[in-house]
Protein backbone atom coordinates (compact mmCIF):
# COMPACT_ATOMS: atom_id res chain seq x y z
CA UNK A 1 0.00 0.00 0.00
CA UNK A 2 1.87 3.11 -1.17
CA UNK A 3 1.06 6.85 -1.45
CA UNK A 4 2.96 10.04 -2.19
CA UNK A 5 4.86 10.94 0.93
CA UNK A 6 6.15 14.09 2.54
CA UNK A 7 8.31 14.39 5.64
CA UNK A 8 7.79 11.78 8.35
CA UNK A 9 5.66 12.75 11.33
CA UNK A 10 7.68 13.02 14.53
CA UNK A 11 5.99 11.33 17.50
CA UNK A 12 6.05 12.83 20.98
CA UNK A 13 6.57 10.67 24.06
CA UNK A 14 3.55 10.34 26.33
CA UNK A 15 3.63 12.66 29.35
CA UNK A 16 5.86 11.29 32.08
CA UNK A 17 7.39 8.64 29.80
CA UNK A 18 11.16 8.82 29.28
CA UNK A 19 12.75 8.27 25.89
CA UNK A 20 13.79 4.62 25.47
CA UNK A 21 17.48 3.89 25.91
CA UNK A 22 17.74 2.54 22.37
CA UNK A 23 16.65 5.89 20.86
CA UNK A 24 20.28 7.03 20.63
CA UNK A 25 21.78 3.69 19.54
CA UNK A 26 23.43 3.38 16.10
CA UNK A 27 21.66 1.19 13.57
CA UNK A 28 23.98 -1.79 14.04
CA UNK A 29 23.23 -1.97 17.76
CA UNK A 30 19.52 -1.29 17.34
CA UNK A 31 19.18 -4.08 14.79
CA UNK A 32 20.20 -6.61 17.45
CA UNK A 33 17.24 -5.68 19.67
CA UNK A 34 14.20 -7.96 19.67
CA UNK A 35 10.85 -6.50 18.65
CA UNK A 36 9.31 -7.56 21.95
CA UNK A 37 11.95 -5.58 23.85
CA UNK A 38 11.17 -2.24 22.23
CA UNK A 39 8.64 -1.46 24.95
CA UNK A 40 6.46 0.64 22.64
CA UNK A 41 2.98 2.03 23.20
CA UNK A 42 0.52 3.83 20.94
CA UNK A 43 -0.40 6.47 23.50
CA UNK A 44 1.27 9.82 22.93
CA UNK A 45 2.46 9.10 19.40
CA UNK A 46 1.50 10.22 15.90
CA UNK A 47 -0.22 6.85 15.56
CA UNK A 48 -2.67 7.81 18.28
CA UNK A 49 -3.51 11.00 16.39
CA UNK A 50 -4.17 8.94 13.28
CA UNK A 51 -6.49 6.61 15.14
CA UNK A 52 -8.38 9.59 16.58
CA UNK A 53 -8.79 10.96 13.06
CA UNK A 54 -10.13 7.60 11.88
CA UNK A 55 -12.63 7.50 14.76
CA UNK A 56 -13.72 11.03 13.85
CA UNK A 57 -14.35 9.87 10.27
CA UNK A 58 -16.43 6.95 11.56
CA UNK A 59 -18.40 9.22 13.84
CA UNK A 60 -19.04 11.74 11.06
CA UNK A 61 -20.34 8.86 8.92
CA UNK A 62 -22.82 7.96 11.64
CA UNK A 63 -21.19 4.64 12.49
CA UNK A 64 -20.87 3.43 16.09
CA UNK A 65 -18.13 0.99 15.08
CA UNK A 66 -14.63 1.73 16.43
CA UNK A 67 -11.90 -0.81 15.54
CA UNK A 68 -9.42 -1.47 18.33
CA UNK A 69 -5.73 -1.08 17.48
CA UNK A 70 -2.40 -2.52 18.60
CA UNK A 71 1.26 -2.52 17.53
CA UNK A 72 2.72 -5.41 15.55
CA UNK A 73 5.32 -5.90 12.80
CA UNK A 74 3.20 -4.65 9.88
CA UNK A 75 -0.20 -3.36 8.82
CA UNK A 76 -2.90 -6.04 8.88
CA UNK A 77 -6.40 -6.91 9.97
CA UNK A 78 -6.64 -10.59 11.01
CA UNK A 79 -9.49 -12.74 9.72
CA UNK A 80 -12.47 -12.52 12.04
CA UNK A 81 -11.00 -9.68 14.12
CA UNK A 82 -12.61 -6.22 14.22
CA UNK A 83 -9.30 -4.45 14.83
CA UNK A 84 -6.15 -3.16 13.17
CA UNK A 85 -2.48 -4.06 13.69
CA UNK A 86 -0.17 -1.09 13.13
CA UNK A 87 3.56 -1.42 12.37
CA UNK A 88 5.80 -0.61 15.32
CA UNK A 89 8.05 1.77 13.39
CA UNK A 90 5.31 4.42 13.41
CA UNK A 91 5.46 4.64 17.22
CA UNK A 92 8.88 6.32 17.38
CA UNK A 93 10.87 8.66 15.13
CA UNK A 94 14.10 6.68 15.67
CA UNK A 95 12.40 3.58 14.32
CA UNK A 96 11.05 5.53 11.36
CA UNK A 97 14.63 6.47 10.48
CA UNK A 98 15.68 2.85 10.76
CA UNK A 99 12.71 1.78 8.64
CA UNK A 100 13.72 4.23 5.92
CA UNK A 101 17.34 3.08 5.94
CA UNK A 102 16.31 -0.57 5.75
CA UNK A 103 13.28 -0.39 3.44
CA UNK A 104 13.83 2.93 1.59
CA UNK A 105 10.51 4.37 2.73
CA UNK A 106 8.31 4.63 5.83
CA UNK A 107 4.92 3.11 5.09
CA UNK A 108 2.33 5.34 6.74
CA UNK A 109 5.03 7.83 7.73
CA UNK A 110 2.96 10.99 7.23
CA UNK A 111 -0.37 11.86 8.90
CA UNK A 112 -2.21 11.77 5.56
CA UNK A 113 -0.69 8.45 4.48
CA UNK A 114 -1.26 6.84 7.87
CA UNK A 115 -4.91 7.88 7.88
CA UNK A 116 -5.44 6.50 4.39
CA UNK A 117 -4.10 3.11 5.45
CA UNK A 118 -6.18 3.20 8.65
CA UNK A 119 -9.32 3.84 6.60
CA UNK A 120 -8.44 0.89 4.38
CA UNK A 121 -7.82 -1.44 7.31
CA UNK A 122 -11.05 -0.22 8.94
CA UNK A 123 -12.83 -1.53 5.84
CA UNK A 124 -11.49 -5.01 6.59
CA UNK A 125 -12.32 -4.63 10.28
CA UNK A 126 -15.94 -3.63 9.75
CA UNK A 127 -16.44 -6.59 7.43
CA UNK A 128 -15.10 -8.85 10.17
CA UNK A 129 -17.23 -7.17 12.82
CA UNK A 130 -20.53 -7.69 11.04
CA UNK A 131 -19.82 -10.73 8.85
CA UNK A 132 -20.36 -8.78 5.64
CA UNK A 133 -18.32 -11.14 3.44
CA UNK A 134 -21.05 -13.79 3.66
CA UNK A 135 -23.74 -11.57 2.18
CA UNK A 136 -24.92 -12.66 -1.24
CA UNK A 137 -24.92 -9.17 -2.77
CA UNK A 138 -21.47 -8.45 -1.38
CA UNK A 139 -20.20 -11.58 -3.14
CA UNK A 140 -21.98 -10.63 -6.35
CA UNK A 141 -20.55 -7.11 -6.37
CA UNK A 142 -17.01 -7.64 -5.07
CA UNK A 143 -16.36 -11.35 -5.48
CA UNK A 144 -15.92 -14.25 -3.08
CA UNK A 145 -13.54 -13.73 -0.15
CA UNK A 146 -12.66 -17.42 -0.31
CA UNK A 147 -10.76 -16.71 -3.52
CA UNK A 148 -7.05 -17.30 -2.72
CA UNK A 149 -4.78 -14.29 -2.48
CA UNK A 150 -2.35 -14.26 -5.42
CA UNK A 151 1.41 -14.23 -4.93
CA UNK A 152 1.33 -11.21 -7.23
CA UNK A 153 -1.09 -9.46 -9.55
CA UNK A 154 -0.91 -7.32 -12.67
CA UNK A 155 -2.50 -3.93 -11.94
CA UNK A 156 -4.61 -2.25 -14.59
CA UNK A 157 -4.18 1.44 -13.69
CA UNK A 158 -6.80 2.63 -16.18
CA UNK A 159 -9.60 0.28 -15.11
CA UNK A 160 -12.76 2.05 -13.97
CA UNK A 161 -14.15 -1.03 -12.29
CA UNK A 162 -12.19 -0.19 -9.15
CA UNK A 163 -11.78 2.91 -6.96
CA UNK A 164 -8.41 4.68 -6.81
CA UNK A 165 -7.07 5.06 -3.29
CA UNK A 166 -3.77 3.38 -2.38
CA UNK A 167 -0.90 3.06 -4.83
CA UNK A 168 -0.47 -0.03 -6.98
CA UNK A 169 -4.16 -0.23 -7.95
CA UNK A 170 -4.50 -2.15 -4.70
CA UNK A 171 -8.26 -2.65 -5.03
CA UNK A 172 -7.53 -5.04 -7.90
CA UNK A 173 -5.52 -7.47 -5.77
CA UNK A 174 -8.43 -9.40 -4.20
CA UNK A 175 -12.17 -9.00 -3.49
CA UNK A 176 -11.43 -8.15 0.15
CA UNK A 177 -8.99 -5.42 -0.88
CA UNK A 178 -11.56 -4.11 -3.34
CA UNK A 179 -14.12 -3.75 -0.54
CA UNK A 180 -11.60 -2.17 1.87
CA UNK A 181 -10.46 0.36 -0.74
CA UNK A 182 -14.08 1.19 -1.63
CA UNK A 183 -14.90 1.70 2.06
CA UNK A 184 -11.83 3.95 2.45
CA UNK A 185 -13.02 6.20 -0.39
CA UNK A 186 -16.58 6.21 0.98
CA UNK A 187 -15.55 7.24 4.51
CA UNK A 188 -13.18 10.02 3.45
CA UNK A 189 -15.00 13.27 4.36
CA UNK A 190 -13.22 15.08 1.51
CA UNK A 191 -14.35 12.54 -1.08
CA UNK A 192 -17.19 13.57 -3.39
CA UNK A 193 -17.43 9.99 -4.56
CA UNK A 194 -20.73 10.29 -6.41
CA UNK A 195 -19.25 12.98 -8.64
CA UNK A 196 -15.71 11.59 -8.77
CA UNK A 197 -16.87 8.15 -9.95
CA UNK A 198 -19.86 9.18 -12.06
CA UNK A 199 -19.95 6.91 -15.12
CA UNK A 200 -17.53 4.40 -13.59
CA UNK A 201 -18.62 0.78 -12.94
CA UNK A 202 -16.94 1.29 -9.52
CA UNK A 203 -19.78 3.66 -8.58
CA UNK A 204 -22.11 0.69 -7.99
CA UNK A 205 -19.63 -0.62 -5.40
CA UNK A 206 -19.60 2.71 -3.58
CA UNK A 207 -23.41 2.82 -3.64
CA UNK A 208 -23.54 -0.68 -2.14
CA UNK A 209 -21.11 0.31 0.64
CA UNK A 210 -23.21 3.41 1.29
CA UNK A 211 -26.36 1.29 1.55
CA UNK A 212 -24.78 -1.22 3.96
CA UNK A 213 -23.19 1.45 6.17
CA UNK A 214 -26.56 3.19 6.55
CA UNK A 215 -27.92 -0.13 7.80
CA UNK A 216 -25.07 -0.53 10.31
CA UNK A 217 -25.26 2.94 11.83
CA UNK A 218 -27.30 1.89 14.85
CA UNK A 219 -25.42 -1.37 15.48
CA UNK A 220 -22.52 -2.17 17.82
CA UNK A 221 -20.33 -5.15 16.84
CA UNK A 222 -20.05 -8.15 19.18
CA UNK A 223 -17.26 -7.99 21.79
CA UNK A 224 -15.82 -11.43 21.00
CA UNK A 225 -14.18 -10.04 17.87
CA UNK A 226 -12.03 -7.62 19.90
CA UNK A 227 -8.85 -9.69 20.22
CA UNK A 228 -5.27 -9.02 19.15
CA UNK A 229 -3.08 -11.19 16.93
CA UNK A 230 0.73 -11.16 17.01
CA UNK A 231 1.07 -8.12 19.27
CA UNK A 232 4.54 -6.59 19.41
CA UNK A 233 5.17 -7.98 22.89
CA UNK A 234 4.96 -11.54 21.49
CA UNK A 235 7.42 -11.12 18.59
CA UNK A 236 10.87 -12.59 19.35
CA UNK A 237 12.66 -11.72 16.12
CA UNK A 238 15.43 -9.16 16.25
CA UNK A 239 15.03 -6.06 14.14
CA UNK A 240 17.78 -7.40 11.89
CA UNK A 241 15.91 -10.66 11.33
CA UNK A 242 12.69 -8.74 10.76
CA UNK A 243 14.21 -6.58 8.02
CA UNK A 244 16.14 -9.42 6.41
CA UNK A 245 12.89 -11.36 6.06
CA UNK A 246 11.06 -8.37 4.59
CA UNK A 247 13.77 -7.64 2.05
CA UNK A 248 14.02 -11.28 1.07
CA UNK A 249 10.30 -11.28 0.35
CA UNK A 250 10.86 -8.72 -2.41
CA UNK A 251 13.97 -10.35 -3.88
CA UNK A 252 17.31 -8.76 -4.78
CA UNK A 253 19.23 -8.12 -7.98
CA UNK A 254 22.85 -8.53 -9.05
CA UNK A 255 24.66 -5.17 -8.68
CA UNK A 256 25.18 -4.87 -12.45
CA UNK A 257 21.49 -5.47 -13.29
CA UNK A 258 20.94 -1.86 -14.45
CA UNK A 259 24.33 -1.08 -16.00
CA UNK A 260 23.31 -1.16 -19.68
CA UNK A 261 20.58 1.46 -19.30
CA UNK A 262 22.67 3.68 -17.05
CA UNK A 263 25.60 3.72 -19.47
CA UNK A 264 23.25 4.80 -22.27
CA UNK A 265 21.88 7.71 -20.22
CA UNK A 266 25.07 8.89 -18.49
CA UNK A 267 28.74 9.25 -19.41
CA UNK A 268 32.04 8.03 -18.06
CA UNK A 269 34.30 10.67 -16.41
CA UNK A 270 36.60 10.78 -19.43
CA UNK A 271 33.71 11.63 -21.79
CA UNK A 272 31.66 13.90 -19.55
CA UNK A 273 33.54 17.20 -19.51
CA UNK A 274 34.10 19.75 -16.78
CA UNK A 275 30.46 20.97 -16.55
CA UNK A 276 29.03 17.54 -15.86
CA UNK A 277 27.60 16.50 -12.47
CA UNK A 278 27.55 13.21 -10.66
CA UNK A 279 24.82 10.94 -12.05
CA UNK A 280 24.17 9.60 -8.54
CA UNK A 281 23.29 13.13 -7.39
CA UNK A 282 20.89 13.63 -10.31
CA UNK A 283 19.12 10.36 -9.55
CA UNK A 284 18.71 11.08 -5.86
CA UNK A 285 17.40 14.60 -6.54
CA UNK A 286 14.77 13.21 -8.92
CA UNK A 287 13.99 10.18 -6.75
CA UNK A 288 10.73 11.12 -5.01
CA UNK A 289 9.11 12.94 -7.92
CA UNK A 290 10.02 10.28 -10.47
CA UNK A 291 9.02 7.37 -8.21
CA UNK A 292 5.53 8.82 -7.83
CA UNK A 293 5.22 9.29 -11.59
CA UNK A 294 6.41 5.77 -12.42
CA UNK A 295 4.18 4.26 -9.72
CA UNK A 296 1.17 6.05 -11.18
CA UNK A 297 1.84 4.88 -14.74
CA UNK A 298 3.05 1.34 -14.05
CA UNK A 299 0.87 0.43 -11.06
CA UNK A 300 3.93 -0.87 -9.22
CA UNK A 301 4.63 -0.42 -5.52
CA UNK A 302 6.86 2.52 -4.64
CA UNK A 303 8.96 0.13 -2.53
CA UNK A 304 9.92 -1.72 -5.72
CA UNK A 305 10.54 1.51 -7.65
CA UNK A 306 12.65 3.06 -4.89
CA UNK A 307 14.65 -0.14 -4.58
CA UNK A 308 15.45 0.19 -8.30
CA UNK A 309 16.37 3.86 -7.83
CA UNK A 310 18.68 3.06 -4.92
CA UNK A 311 20.37 0.29 -6.90
CA UNK A 312 20.80 2.59 -9.90
CA UNK A 313 22.28 5.38 -7.76
CA UNK A 314 24.72 2.93 -6.17
CA UNK A 315 25.83 1.68 -9.57
CA UNK A 316 26.33 5.25 -10.81
CA UNK A 317 28.58 5.89 -7.83
CA UNK A 318 30.50 2.65 -8.39
CA UNK A 319 30.92 3.33 -12.13
CA UNK A 320 31.65 7.05 -11.49
CA UNK A 321 29.06 8.02 -14.11
CA UNK A 322 28.40 11.70 -14.87
CA UNK A 323 25.41 13.55 -16.31
CA UNK A 324 25.65 16.22 -19.02
CA UNK A 325 21.87 16.60 -19.50
CA UNK A 326 19.84 19.75 -18.81
CA UNK A 327 17.54 19.28 -15.81
CA UNK A 328 14.27 18.96 -17.74
CA UNK A 329 15.73 16.47 -20.18
CA UNK A 330 17.32 14.51 -17.33
CA UNK A 331 13.94 14.33 -15.59
CA UNK A 332 12.20 12.98 -18.69
CA UNK A 333 14.89 10.52 -19.72
CA UNK A 334 15.43 9.23 -16.19
CA UNK A 335 11.67 8.66 -15.79
CA UNK A 336 11.72 6.67 -19.04
CA UNK A 337 14.73 4.64 -17.98
CA UNK A 338 13.29 4.03 -14.53
CA UNK A 339 10.04 2.74 -16.05
CA UNK A 340 11.99 0.33 -18.26
CA UNK A 341 14.24 -0.86 -15.41
CA UNK A 342 11.30 -1.27 -13.03
CA UNK A 343 9.34 -3.40 -15.47
CA UNK A 344 12.49 -5.37 -16.30
CA UNK A 345 12.85 -6.14 -12.61
CA UNK A 346 9.20 -7.14 -12.31
CA UNK A 347 9.25 -9.42 -15.35
CA UNK A 348 12.59 -10.97 -14.40
CA UNK A 349 10.81 -12.77 -11.57
CA UNK A 350 12.88 -11.08 -8.90
CA UNK A 351 9.92 -9.03 -7.75
CA UNK A 352 7.04 -10.42 -5.70
CA UNK A 353 4.24 -8.12 -4.64
CA UNK A 354 3.61 -8.19 -0.91
CA UNK A 355 -0.05 -8.93 -0.28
Amino acid sequence: MRLPRAGAQQPTPAPGRALPKWASWPDEDLLELRLCDLGLHIAGTAVEEGVRALYANLQASGLRFRPHVWLSDEWFCPDGVAGIAIPFHLAHSRLMRLERSQMLEVEGGTPEWCLRILRHEAGHAIENAFGLRKRERRIQIFGDSKQPYPAHYEPRPYSRRFVVHLDGSYAQAHPDEDFAETFAVWIDPESDWRADYAGWPALSKLEYVDEVMRELRSLTPPKHRERTVEPLSSLRLTLREHYEARRAHYGVDHPSFHDTGLKRLFRSPSDAGAKSVKAERVIRELSDETARTVARWTGQYQYVIKAVIAAMADRCRHLELRSTLPKNRARLEFATLLTVETMKKVHSGRHRAAL
